[in-house]
């Protein structure tokens, strides 16, 4: 654990020498970011580091870098939703085929959204502050709106055909989608 420890020192210096010089590369901040995040979680559920002892995600949660990740994290949040909703298969299940596995019929876009929600989760559940992690929360919201919104562009273009099948799959993602935000209601 003290040699852990040391490491962590070591590389929380070096962190602080390298991100100043990485916050205006889009390519290389996420791969820090990236970096950080997998090393944590090793040290933690491999390593057994002790969460008492200090942590690359501090160095993260540092304003200057933190308003950096989570203006990256949006951006490549929303051009995740811009391809999603473009693509082919966007309103169709992938599980179209196996009617036990499929009951709500859920649209690929719905599905990947909700992962995409989830990702972000897993990748701030970490950062040691409350305030940091409603942060992100808060950029949660402001993309499920968006999602909503973009959902409602969609739908307003399939109004004349209402029983068509893209009209139906949009249907089907807002229950899915609500089902599972009420299912994380509980997840703290």
């Amino acid at each position: 654990l003290e040699f852990s420890r040391g490491l962590v020192m070591l590389i929380l210096e070096k962190l602080a020498a390298d991100i100043p010089c990485l916050l205006y590369d889009d390519t290389l901040f996420c791969h820090l970011v990236d970096e950080v995040l997998l090393f944590e979680r090793e040290l933690y559920t491999v390593h057994g580091y002790l969460s008492s002892f200090p942590s690359c995600m501090h160095i993260l949660s540092e304003e200057s870098c933190f308003q950096r990740w989570l203006t990256v994290e949006k951006k490549f949040a929303l051009q995740k939703m811009d391809s999603m909703l473009s693509s082919e298969a966007a309103w169709i299940s992938q599980y179209k085929d196996i009617t036990d596995v499929d009951e709500m019929k859920v649209p690929d876009c719905a599905e990947t959204f909700m992962t995409l929600l989830l990702v972000i989760t897993d990748r701030y559940k970490n950062l040691p502050t409350a305030s940091r992690k409603l942060q992100f929360l808060g950029l949660q919201k402001e993309l499920v709106d968006d999602f909503r919104i973009r959902l409602t562009q969609v739908m307003k273009e399939e109004t004349r055909a209402s029983l068509g099948f893209r009209y139906c799959a949009i249907l089907n993602a807002v229950n899915y989608i609500a089902t599972v935000l009420a299912d994380w209601a509980d997840n703290v």
